[in-house]
């Protein structure tokens, strides 16, 4: 995926050696600077395109000779540079639910799922026309670790995962997994909403939103 090839350029970069570090501590640019053997306005030119990139913020001061220096930390939108073990557990749960439900307990485990994870936007949907709430859903899947789009074809409106699916971790093994995107975008858009995605080697995620 080109999202994970992006992470993997970023951190083997220098900017990456700056998030690496910061993810354990704040540091100021002299810190960071001797840490990496680099001259502090080196640093200082990473760190103002992190911070304009909304990985990095400023977290306080320290004092220093002169005067005080500014101390950076990762922002919470950095979070999806450090991917954490949600994949393989996800699977596991789901796993080992599903040998306790019946296959229709399950599907309807995973619509509930989804629609409690829809309560967490409700701002972005009252008064909104159609159209805008397949925005708010398109960005809701993109919150989620998605990357979403929004078609329009043969007079059906669809929306298509790009680069990347929130659940692809487990929806190879399970792909009733799926309904829980089904029934947050249901929920979120205010119409049914189909999931017709593709498994195996190509797998593809698509959802069909049907007018009512």
């Amino acid at each position: 995926m080109k999202s994970q090839k992006w992470r993997q350029r970023l951190l083997e970069s220098t900017r990456g050696q700056i998030l690496a570090l910061l993810q354990t501590e704040n540091r100021t640019a002299t810190e960071l600077a001797v840490a990496l053997k680099l001259t502090t306005n080196a640093v200082r030119s990473h760190l103002l395109s992190l911070e304009r990139d909304g990985l990095v913020q400023q977290h306080g001061t320290r004092p220093g000779r002169r005067k005080p220096h500014v101390a950076y930390g990762l922002s919470a939108e950095s979070e999806h540079v450090f991917p954490k073990a949600y994949g393989p557990l996800l699977n596991h749960f789901v796993t080992v639910i599903s040998r306790r439900l019946t296959p229709r307990t399950l599907r309807a485990t995973m619509r509930e799922v989804g629609a409690a994870l829809a309560a967490d936007y409700p701002n972005r949907l009252e008064g909104r026309s159609r159209l805008q709430r397949i925005e708010a859903a398109i960005k809701v899947l993109n919150d989620l670790g998605g990357s979403a789009r929004f078609d329009e074809s043969a007079g059906k409106l669809f929306i298509y995962g790009r680069e990347g699916c929130p659940l692809a971790a487990v929806t190879d093994k399970h792909p009733e997994a799926c309904l829980i995107i089904e029934s947050l975008l249901s929920t979120v858009i205010g119409a049914p909403t189909k999931k017709c995605c593709e498994y195996g080697e190509t797998p593809r995620c698509c959802f069909e939103v049907i007018r009512k």
